[in-house]
């Protein structure tokens, strides 16, 4: 395993977190251009959750549609390479380490808070951790119809009031979806309504058959093909003066080994919270005991991670810039998986250790997504 598969995210170069302030510019009277996008009246941003770059040109033939898109990308998505992380992203416009939410499970005020559904020890934690406060700062949504541009987002009806919502999206005008058709009519609808319009629509199938089944399986490629079919319709509908773009939150890799982190005792040993998920580990080491976990998870995990203290992964930017405001977030130690290794937590997590389909991590597999765009003028 070469250290050359370490991608973290450049500074220099467009991220996932560019690109919805992007689409706002493009619908901006006098906005400044951005990726490579032409200005519109009306832009919608389809996020694929698991659609990773190499995964879809490695399965081009299954989505010939996509693969022929105008390319605007790759884009590196931020560290970890999970969903809650790059949403953020994408409805903020900021790098993890200024908004916050750093991965799946990050320490909050002390309280492990699971950033997919809002929950701190097995309970609702939209009280305790109040979404609007754990994640301050205004969404590109808030930003959008502050400068009149109407702003909506289209995603499963179930996700309308949850925290990564409030957190990450909140500002737009929420349409509940259930399936493929609704959420084309209401993407559509949306497009067409009159004057600039921000849209955003998530899709989360793809990312669900890449768990259960593995990235490449014969059900994640079918269902590949049913979004590509999908991405084609829309593009064939799309209103006159409007834009599509199609991205993902991350790639994933199919896993094969598993170190575990509630029954090894070299690797419980000092530690007080593990975070993050399995292939994107965050360590919170007892008082005083942070460099014996540092060393005592190099030793177990040894070639399968990359395993650095936080302010080493501070310094070299996996985060991007961190805000002092949410610097005790960030863990004590972070082992970033290499090749087709994940840490589990069989008890805390026991659906989610099982999986074969697994992100989170620095490699290109995992960071690296497409953007794509048509346009109808």
């Amino acid at each position: 395993m070469e250290a050359a598969e370490l991608v973290p995210p450049d500074p220099d170069r467009p991220g996932l977190h560019d690109v919805v302030p992007a689409l706002l510019a493009a619908v901006t009277p006098g906005g400044a251009p951005a990726l490579g996008l032409p200005p519109v009246r009306a832009a919608a941003l389809l996020l694929v959750d698991g659609l990773g770059h190499r995964l879809l040109h490695k399965h081009a033939a299954d989505a010939p549609f996509l693969a022929a898109m105008a390319e605007h990308g790759p884009l590196t998505v931020g560290f970890p390479s999970s969903t809650s992380t790059s949403v953020t992203s994408l409805g903020t416009g900021l790098p993890p380490g200024t908004h916050g939410t750093l991965g799946i499970r990050v320490r909050v005020d002390g309280t492990l808070l699971d950033t997919l559904t809002w929950t701190g020890d097995g309970r609702d934690a939209r009280e305790l951790l109040v979404p609007e406060a754990v994640q301050p700062r205004p969404t590109v949504f808030e930003q959008a119809v502050a400068r009149g541009v109407g702003a909506t987002v289209v995603s499963d009806r179930a996700f309308r009031e949850s925290g990564l919502t409030r957190s990450a999206l909140r500002g737009a005008q929420y349409r509940g979806v259930g399936a493929f058709g609704d959420l084309a009519a209401e993407l559509l609808d949306a497009l067409g309504r009159p004057g600039p319009q921000l849209v955003y629509a998530y899709h989360a199938d793809l990312d669900q058959l890449g768990h259960l089944r593995g990235p490449g399986s014969t059900a994640w490629r079918w269902q590949l093909r049913q979004i590509d079919r999908l991405v084609a319709q829309l593009v064939e509908e799309l209103p006159a003066g409007s834009l599509l773009a199609v991205t993902g939150d991350h790639g994933m890799v199919t896993i094969d080994r598993r170190h575990d982190a509630e029954n090894d005792p070299d690797l419980v040993a000092g530690v007080a919270l593990v975070g993050g998920d399995p292939r994107a580990r965050f360590v919170y080491a007892r008082s005083g005991a942070a460099a014996d976990v540092l060393a005592s998870w190099r030793g177990v995990l040894g070639d399968d991670a990359w395993v650095v203290d936080g302010d080493e992964a501070i310094a070299r930017g996996w985060f991007g810039p961190v805000d002092e405001a949410v610097r005790d977030r960030v863990p004590d130690v972070v082992a970033a998986l290499r090749g087709t290794a994940a840490v589990v937590c069989p008890t805390a997590e026991p659906l989610l250790s099982r999986l074969p389909g697994q992100h989170g991590s620095l490699s290109a597999d995992e960071l690296v997504v497409p953007l794509l765009a048509a346009a109808r003028t």
